[in-house]
């Protein structure tokens, strides 16, 4: 691929190796009744050249959308990679989940690996996320939208490590949709707790002023609500420039192979051997920051989400 972005950028294709999946036309005119946004966009292009660059990638059908190329659309409601694998991880969560569930209200003391891990996780993000940042009665409130925020967010992060796929927490459109729930929430519960006009007065801190002083408040209360827009934002960008910087470190690891290939079978060797051993290390801090951006987006969450309906 001629840009090292599109690895890790969102489409509407599945890439696998070119042998799992390969296209076999035998004329222009097919392929354009296919695809004809590839044909108008490399009009010079062979039959033969066509079938070499779109093996491997699995293309998704668009019902709904006219596509300008592979990744991005022309009009309509595309659906992408991302869009599938956030529906596959809502599905795997909901039948994991709903086997829990069923499991704890039967009442029996809990059995198997699998459970056992579950729900260590999920007493672990409760009293050692919740709890902390918001107290215990808030925090039994919003524990359910706490643990779905983050497990949702480690399966994405943990579906980059698989080959193939992709981690949608790649996408800003992902983050930022994780960071408005998350504002969404703090709005809603400040002002179910102190009311439309309070939760907007919460924002400003307490201060004993004279009352020759209280037009600094104005300047105070802007800056605050400034700061309560910012800080959801940075909490969607934070998740988004974690994941996206290891896969471009990996991408940059890896692609060293390729250039050392252009020398001699020994730089080739060398350059091999450093490269699949630094990506497996780094691999493995992937795994590690997986979970702890999933942790820290949670417990970010839960400080904002708390802080909206305490006082000041």
């Amino acid at each position: 691929m001629a840009v090292p972005i599109l690895h890790i950028k969102d489409a509407y294709f599945f890439e696998v190796p070119k042998f799992m999946w390969q296209y076999r036309y035998k004329s222009i005119d097919e392929l354009k009744h296919h695809y004809p946004f590839l044909v108008e966009a490399h009009p010079h292009a062979t039959i033969a050249e066509f079938n070499r660059g779109l093996s491997g990638k699995v293309i998704i059908p668009q019902p709904f959308a006219t596509l300008k190329n592979l990744h991005d659309k022309e009009s309509g409601f595309a659906i992408s990679k991302f869009m599938i694998l956030e529906v596959a991880i809502g599905a795997i969560l909901v039948f994991a989940f709903s086997r829990v569930a069923s499991r704890i209200s039967s009442g029996a003391p809990p059995k198997g690996k699998a459970w056992n891990l579950l729900e260590s996780v999920l007493v672990f993000v409760r009293d050692q996320v919740a709890v902390p940042a918001m107290g215990k009665h808030e925090a039994e409130r919003f524990a359910p939208l706490l643990w779905t925020m983050f497990f949702f967010v480690l399966v994405c992060n943990l579906f980059g490590l698989i080959p193939w796929l992709g981690a949608p927490t790649g996408a800003f459109a992902v983050t930022f949709g994780l960071a408005c729930v998350t504002f969404a929430t703090t709005v809603a519960a400040g002002i179910k707790q102190f009311g439309w006009i309070g939760f907007w007065l919460n924002l400003v801190p307490h201060m004993d002023l004279p009352w020759w002083l209280w037009p600094l408040k104005i300047p105070i209360f802007a800056i605050e609500l400034l700061s309560l827009v910012i800080k959801h934002v940075i909490l969607s960008v934070r998740l988004l420039a974690n994941m996206v910087a290891g896969h471009l470190v990996l991408l940059g690891i890896l692609g060293l192979i390729s250039v050392a290939a252009e020398y001699s079978i020994s730089h080739w060797l060398l350059v091999s051997g450093i490269s699949v051993v630094s990506s497996t290390l780094l691999s493995i801090l992937e795994l590690f920051v997986a979970f702890l951006q999933a942790y820290i987006f949670t417990f970010l969450s839960a400080l904002f989400i708390g802080a909206a309906v305490h006082h000041h």
